[in-house]
């Protein structure tokens, strides 16, 4: 028998110089040099999802080290800062050409999903006040300055091949 994790947590994490959002033209969050994570919430997430993926988020070497070696170190490990913005259609389908988001945890349970993440990834960084995010089910426009560019796509359950 073959052993299925529920889950599918899914974010796109982008390393920054800076990063902020706005909803209705004013600024509702701003960080500088962190990163600007994407969060995906899926009907099949759980609390375990999330709490592997705040971790998961504190633990990736994204930054040089202190020696300037490439993908040494940490958000945490270098004092940068974290911006999570909820992005529903990282669920996407497409049928036919259309758009499908059936994938997508659901608005009125997904609003309490998420800001428990937001909550555990705080946890997890010990520094709540480098924790930002923007407001969740509104229009933002979410300006960057990637750094790099660095972009990881990171998954609960982990896909086998970007396991060690």
């Amino acid at each position: 028998s073959v052993l299925r994790i529920r889950g599918g947590m899914r974010c796109v994490v982008q390393r920054v110089k800076s990063a902020s959002v706005s909803v209705e033209g004013e600024e509702v969050a701003s960080i500088q040099k962190g990163i600007l994570v994407l969060v995906g919430i899926s009907v099949e997430d759980t609390p375990e999802c999330a709490e592997w993926m705040a971790k998961k988020l504190l633990a990736v070497k994204v930054f040089n080290g202190e020696d300037g070696r490439s993908w040494k170190s940490s958000v945490r490990d270098i004092g940068g800062e974290i911006l999570l913005v909820s992005q529903f259609t990282l669920y996407f389908r497409s049928k036919a050409g259309n758009l499908d988001f059936s994938r997508a945890m659901p608005p009125d349970v997904a609003r309490a999903f998420y800001q428990d993440f937001v909550e555990r990834v705080r946890r997890e960084y010990g520094d709540a006040a480098r924790v930002h995010d923007g407001r969740f089910g509104a229009a933002m426009d979410v300006a960057l300055v990637n750094d790099g560019p660095v972009t990881l796509q990171i998954e609960y359950p982990e896909p086998a091949s970007q396991r060690k």
